[in-house]
């Protein structure tokens, strides 16, 4: 068989996704690779196809055991035969792998780079006719990467202590030039097929909101998404188990996922997420990566994450089957802080030096500023992101909040004046500076403890901007920062005047902002329906089979076809298995199992209608 066969008989596919082919091509040739592709823009394809063609065996190096099991077991399901090796297996689970790999029963292996010096592999190494080495999440062994991991070093000496060097390809979806230029030089690339298929990705919508509740905003988002599946992402563990909580209380079917939860428990919850028990998920960044779900429909941010690139790869997984998805951000000042306490207070890699440390601890808070700048903007969204990975793009995307909302630039000189002021007051009442919700509580009238104390009460700032609500009154000070009328300090995250601030206070310099205003009956992200009613029908009685099928077997429901498969189906409605083979992600293998159930099916619909 050649790629192309490969593509359609074991994965069910008609043709390749942009760059795939010039990559698989590169590397059936000899020559190593690099592929820089979105999440969801088909990466593992890309060295499975060649996997499956070349002599002997390919290891797949990644950091993610659920990736690996995921991976696995769709590649068992569509007939490749494959394994992994991570610490999830006992020691009688590991010689067996080792035995069949001796044996030849393996095409591709997936290991984590903490296993490639382990005595017991690289004994076995040494016997294995090892055609290719594959790096995924390949961003990993730059310490300019935002999730930089100094075992993937190990990968470099794994691939010099072999006998001969194999074809090294390396995989990433987020990657800045300096980040691509780094996994060239480390692994030694030599003149390697170069792909970049950019990172859009048209189907995902992108959302910033700033609701005065995030709890009501969220269970709002929900009920106009009942039945679909998606994640939550909180930045603390706390709070996930309290948004978790507030979702069960209000009878949604939400699991739990940390990093300090017991391991039974963290199983538990992500196999109730997977085999579509409890379709949301409230997690931690712990939770999603390699995790294959294709039919995950919304991933919403409770709070912000620390970098473009978490927040890209994370709200990635979403529409992984190229339907229509949602991204949705909630956002808050609060969460600013929140993002920087945990890179000041992240745990210590004893792998690297303190001089490292403070290297990535500085990167990591240019990474946050950029993050927020995401979420301060009022120009397109995907352009942005697109824009931060160096990708060129146009003015409006037409598919974000951005450039769908209703805005109007509108004078808030008055306003401005009033928040300048009462930053200047402060001051010079307390000798100090305070941070935003400081300012914001004294300008709302908010008599707190703390304002009170300090007799903030009685500056005749205090209540000007009573009747707004927090949000708005936020959004303007953020504003004023962005047009450099007010400076926050890095350490303390105090509001302090700058020069220009005199021009607005004293020289009636006017100041404009863009206001985005929300129509109540347009909700933001839900997206037209595509299928006739017929169709719709069809694919409800389609999914209903799927998860009896899935239960059967024992497999998560998106492993026997994906959404998108079955929406092809509802549409072709095919009559033989020649034509149900031409459907989009039916591969030989997978039609043999699981044809003649969906063909009766259709058949029977199309009798009954």
């Amino acid at each position: 068989m050649n790629q192309t066969e490969i593509l359609q008989r074991v994965f069910g596919y008609s043709q390749f996704r942009p760059g795939q082919e010039e990559l698989i091509d590169g590397m059936l040739n000899g020559r190593d690779a690099f592929g820089i592709m979105p999440t969801g823009g088909g990466k593992s394809m890309c060295y499975q196809i060649p996997a499956l063609l070349l002599p002997g065996i390919t290891l797949v190096v990644s950091p993610l055991i659920s990736l690996m099991r995921d991976q696995v077991m769709a590649l068992k399901a569509a007939g490749a035969p494959a394994a992994y090796i991570n610490s999830t297996l006992n020691r009688a689970q590991m010689q067996a792998v080792y035995r069949n790999l001796l044996a030849g029963q393996y095409k591709i292996v997936y290991i984590a780079p903490e296993r490639l010096d382990y005595p017991g592999f690289s004994g076995v190494a040494e016997r294995l006719q090892i055609s290719m080495v594959a790096v995924d999440e390949a961003h990993c062994i730059s310490q300019w990467g935002q999730d930089f991991r100094p075992s993937y070093l190990r990968i470099v000496n794994f691939i010099q202590q072999l006998p001969y060097r194999p074809v090294v390809s390396a995989f990433t979806a987020t990657a800045t030039t300096q980040v691509r230029q780094d996994v060239e030089r480390i692994l030694g690339l030599r003149d390697p097929v170069r792909v970049v298929t950019g990172f859009d990705r048209p189907n995902l919508y992108f959302e910033v909101l700033r609701p005065e509740s995030k709890d009501r905003e969220l269970l709002r988002l929900l009920s106009t998404r009942k039945g679909k599946s998606g994640i939550v992402y909180c930045a603390t563990r706390k709070k996930v188990e309290s948004v978790c909580q507030i979702l069960q209380d209000h009878g949604y079917g939400a699991a739990c996922y940390h990093a300090g939860l017991p391991d039974e428990e963290r199983t538990q919850s992500q196999g109730d997420f997977l085999y579509d028990r409890k379709p949301i998920m409230v997690a931690t960044n712990a939770f999603g990566m390699g995790i294959d779900k294709s039919n995950v429909s919304f991933v919403i941010h409770y709070n912000m994450p620390k970098s473009i690139e978490a927040y890209y790869q994370e709200a990635g997984r979403a529409g992984r089957d190229g339907t229509d998805a949602d991204c949705i951000l909630l956002y808050s000042g609060s969460d600013v802080y929140t993002a920087r306490f945990l890179i000041d207070n992240a745990s210590e890699n004893e792998e690297l030096d303190e001089a490292q440390r403070e290297i990535i601890r500085r990167q990591d808070l240019e990474r946050l500023d950029a993050m927020v700048g995401y979420c301060k903007t009022d120009t397109c969204l995907r352009g942005y992101l697109l824009e931060y990975f160096g990708q060129k793009h146009p003015d409006i995307c037409g598919n974000c909040g951005n450039c769908t909302g209703n805005y109007e630039t509108v004078e808030i000189t008055r306003e401005a004046q009033m928040i300048l002021s009462c930053v200047k007051r402060i001051r010079d009442k307390l000798g100090y500076s305070v941070g935003m919700n400081m300012v914001g509580n004294v300008l709302r009238g908010r008599g707190d403890k703390r304002v009170t104390e300090t007799g903030l009460e009685q500056l005749s700032t205090f209540g000007l901007l009573r009747n707004r609500p927090k949000s708005q009154v936020h959004a303007m000070i953020e504003h004023l920062q962005a047009e450099g009328y007010l400076l926050e300090d890095s350490q303390y995250h105090s509001l302090q005047l700058t020069a220009l601030a005199s021009q607005v206070l004293y020289q009636g310099k006017q100041v404009f902002m863009k206001v985005k205003f929300e129509p109540v009956s347009v909700l933001p992200g839900v997206t037209a329906q595509k299928l006739t009613a017929e169709e719709s029908e069809l694919l409800d009685e389609l999914k209903e089979l799927r998860g009896k099928l899935a239960k059967e077997a024992g497999i998560p429901a998106y492993v026997v076809f994906s959404n998108a498969t079955l929406q092809d189906m509802a549409k072709k409605k095919p009559k033989t298995m020649s034509q149900f083979k031409k459907v989009s992600g039916v591969g030989e293998i997978k039609a043999a199992w699981y044809g003649t159930a969906f063909l009766k099916l259709i058949q029977r619909f199309r009798d009954a209608h």
